[in-house]
């Protein structure tokens, strides 16, 4: 008994220290947990957050991307719309230049025209559409016979009425031509000239004198029958004009 006293002290004297040490540890582990815990629920806030700072990141980059994309295209528009700008300045120097030469080009063509195209014109009295050549030609043999050139104007006016026999200018053509040939003592011609301005143009305004001529030229080929006839009808026809007055005193001095 005496041994077993010791023995048992000394077997509680050393699971005492051991049972102390067993809760130590466990404390220990506790301890070592709830750091682990603590630090574990202080990671996670700092993970979320690094997450959402990469995310953060990753969208400015892409946002960044996007404004260098959006820039880009902003670039290429502004070249292009440069480019735009261009090319309608340069259409609109073209169909202001286009303009121009149309402008030119249909002047151009009216004045080739004109030459061509009938003109409005009176003579004696009468307004008629004429061709420039027509006209130009009328009026270089009216030249002729006022410049006394009675032989080359009593051609031209003959080669006058056989180019335009439709004329408007016929009727005065027949008068002057009829005169002319008068003055060049050519009193047939003229006087058959003047017989065919009374059918082709009995209200013809110089009708009158036509007449007056026409008795003059039958005077002057002695056909004095013809002639105080002729110059009877003219005052009878026309007895309030100056050339009637005048056959009235050439009759008085056939009688």
């Amino acid at each position: 008994m005496k041994r077993l006293l010791p023995l048992a002290l000394v077997l509680g004297a050393w699971l005492q220290p051991a049972g102390a040490a067993l809760f130590e540890d466990e404390e220990a582990r506790r301890a070592i947990l709830e750091i682990r815990q603590r630090l574990d629920s202080l990671r996670a806030p700092a993970d979320s957050q690094a997450r959402e700072i990469k995310s953060l990141s990753e969208d400015n980059q892409q946002l960044r991307r996007a404004l260098l994309d959006l820039q880009s295209q902003i670039e290429t528009l502004r070249a292009e719309q440069s480019q735009l700008r261009g090319d309608r300045d340069v259409a609109l120097r073209e169909l202001a230049e286009t303009q121009r030469r149309m402008k030119d080009m249909t002047q151009a063509i009216d004045e080739r025209l004109r030459p061509l195209e009938p003109i409005t014109v009176t003579i004696d009295g009468v307004e008629f559409q004429a061709q420039p050549a027509e006209k130009r030609e009328y009026e270089a043999a009216l030249a002729r016979f006022r410049a006394a050139d009675f032989g080359p104007a009593a051609t031209a006016l003959a080669d006058f009425i056989r180019r335009y026999p439709q004329s408007g200018y016929t009727a005065s053509a027949l008068f002057w031509l009829g005169n002319a040939q008068y003055a060049t003592r050519d009193y047939k011609e003229a006087i058959q000239n003047f017989r065919t301005l009374q059918t082709a143009a009995p209200n013809y305004a110089r009708m009158p004198d036509a007449m007056l001529s026409m008795a003059n030229s039958q005077l002057e080929l002695k056909d004095v029958k013809a002639g105080r006839k002729t110059l009877e009808d003219l005052t009878k026809k026309y007895p309030q004009s100056e050339a009637a007055e005048a056959a009235r005193e050439r009759l008085n001095r056939l009688k």
